[in-house]
């Protein structure tokens, strides 16, 4: 690129993290307590619920890290966007609805963990506490990720050095959750869900015409795909060779993770009505329907448009590049539009930054409110529960960025560490709380340690000839956790005592919708 062109690029960069910025100083001045600073007072839309779960949910694993594995295997890949679609379609039909009904009715319970607390009626508040450390783990590892891809975006697109551009992303991400809290969090994600889509969609159509669809077959063969370009373009072979079943499962396990994850169901409980909910739904399902298709084919056409290089060879970005390459290549070189350019590389930062905001908040929830004020210091005031959640933001968002330090970390072995044990601690509960009316305190207790440990066993402890059991078995962790923590809860909550009549009571008030 040259100058004037990485000039027209820094422009849009800067207006538009200009903007989130001054959308988190006009929230700041509408957060009076921690209802606002968590969840916007209960008074979401259904058009800002919708786009800002999605783009909390996806980050820049959907614009980085899938694209880049269906780039350098091919279309086997798609098994993960296939079981991510799933687990959408199930988290909004059925956990949404239920969910927001029993927060309100349990307590009117602003997070998560204070939902399994007021739930379960957990006085002694254990509940509330290992959630919050289950939470804290995780999603220092999710922010991490996010933190990495912001550092890879400024890295390949101005060269600048990674670190130096992890700490810009860092900084601005920072700035305005600092700031606006969750309103804040939710329009600037509203706004990065649209130019996210925009971006998915325009830019791979273009790079298909400009290399001509008749001959991407050939330019895949000329590439070197491994196979060919017909294993190449098969969902059933991986790599060149014909995909395990296993790898099917692992992939579409993938979905499991929506029942559990805290930053998108905190858009559930958040929603203003049931109503609005329902427009949220088929929002949701047909952005995320199109925003994983398109990505899929980012990966299948940058493999033609971009050559003759070859991510990942020696010399070249990484795969996870693809979509970045792809965008500098036809805005400066085939439309000599570089601003225009800049506006849908904006889109990956966008897709990085609402995730990380999402992470950080959720993780600040964990601390101030359900630690801090819900254990240590019950009788804070909200002035000070707020302020705590600033500081542990800031604190969150270092210890991500030591994290994410190394420019080698991956994107996609990030995620899935994150995605899986945050699944499995708590995608079990969260069903079974909202479904079985048996599940008791013991249970719930057993399911959160079981699927978290099982995580950390199976994808960190080298047992197995000096591999952990993933690499040894290739069976996805998530699977193995959610099975062991969804069956931990029912027999812990069979062997124990049945839950009280109060609780039995606010089980059914939440399934006859009996809330108010």
């Amino acid at each position: 690129m040259s100058n004037s062109d990485i000039i027209a690029i820094l422009i849009a960069f800067a207006c538009y993290l200009v903007l989130m910025i001054i959308i988190g100083g006009i929230y700041m001045k509408k957060t009076k307590n921690t209802e606002d600073y968590f969840l916007g007072g209960r008074g979401l839309s259904g058009w800002v619920a919708a786009l800002s779960a999605q783009a909390s949910d996806m980050s820049g694993w959907l614009l980085m890290g899938l694209p880049g594995t269906v780039y350098a295997l091919g279309t086997g890949q798609a098994w993960i966007a296939i079981g991510l679609f799933l687990g959408t379609v199930f988290n909004w039909v059925v956990i949404s609805g239920r969910l927001r009904r029993y927060t309100i009715r349990a307590n009117n319970s602003l997070t998560l963990p204070e939902y399994f607390q007021n739930r379960f009626h957990d006085k002694k508040k254990i509940l509330l506490l290992v959630s919050s450390i289950v939470i804290t783990i995780f999603f220092l590892v999710y922010t991490a990720s996010a933190l990495a891809a912001g550092g890879k975006l400024f890295n390949s697109v101005f060269g600048i050095n990674y670190n130096v551009a992890l700490a810009i992303g860092a900084f601005v991400i920072l700035a305005y959750t600092f700031m606006g809290g969750f309103m804040a969090v939710c329009v600037t994600d509203f706004i990065q869900g649209l130019l996210m889509l925009v971006g998915l969609m325009v830019v791979p159509i273009l790079a298909y015409f400009l290399v001509g669809g008749d001959n991407i077959g050939g330019i895949l063969e000329q590439s070197g795909v491994i196979g060919g370009s017909a294993s190449y373009l098969s969902l059933f072979e991986n790599g060149g060779e014909p995909i395990k079943f296993i790898d099917i499962i692992s992939q579409l396990a993938w979905g499991l993770g929506y029942c559990g994850m805290p930053h998108i169901l905190v858009r559930f409980m958040a929603v203003r009505s049931e109503k609005e909910l329902k427009k949220s739904r088929v929002i949701a399902i047909i952005w995320v329907a199109i925003s994983l298709g398109m990505a899929i084919f980012i990966g299948v056409i940058g493999r033609a448009y971009l050559f003759p290089t070859i991510l990942g060879s020696e010399g070249a970005a990484s795969t996870e590049s693809v979509f970045i390459t792809m965008i500098t290549t036809v805005f400066t070189t085939d439309f000599a539009l570089p601003f225009i350019g800049g506006v849908f590389l904006c889109g990956i930062l966008a897709a990085i930054m609402s995730t990380a905001d999402s992470q950080l908040l959720v993780t600040a929830s964990a601390v101030s409110k359900d630690i801090y004020k819900g254990v240590i210091k019950p009788d804070a005031k909200e002035e000070k529960v707020l302020f705590v959640s600033r500081i542990t933001v800031g604190v969150v968002a270092i210890l991500a960025f030591l994290i994410a330090w190394d420019p080698n970390s991956s994107i996609m072995a990030l995620v899935s560490d994150a995605w899986a044990g945050l699944g499995s601690a708590f995608g079990p509960l969260v069903l079974l709380s909202l479904f079985w009316k048996r599940t008791n305190f013991h249970g719930a207790l057993a399911g959160i340690i079981s699927g978290g440990v099982t995580v950390l066993i199976w994808d960190y402890l080298p047992i197995i000839n000096g591999q952990t059991i993933a690499t040894a078995t290739g069976i996805y962790s998530l699977l193995v956790g959610f099975a062991v923590s969804i069956l931990l809860i029912v027999i812990v909550s069979l062997c124990t005592e049945a839950p009280s009549a109060e609780m039995l009571q606010e089980f059914e008030d939440v399934k006859n919708k009996n809330v108010e």
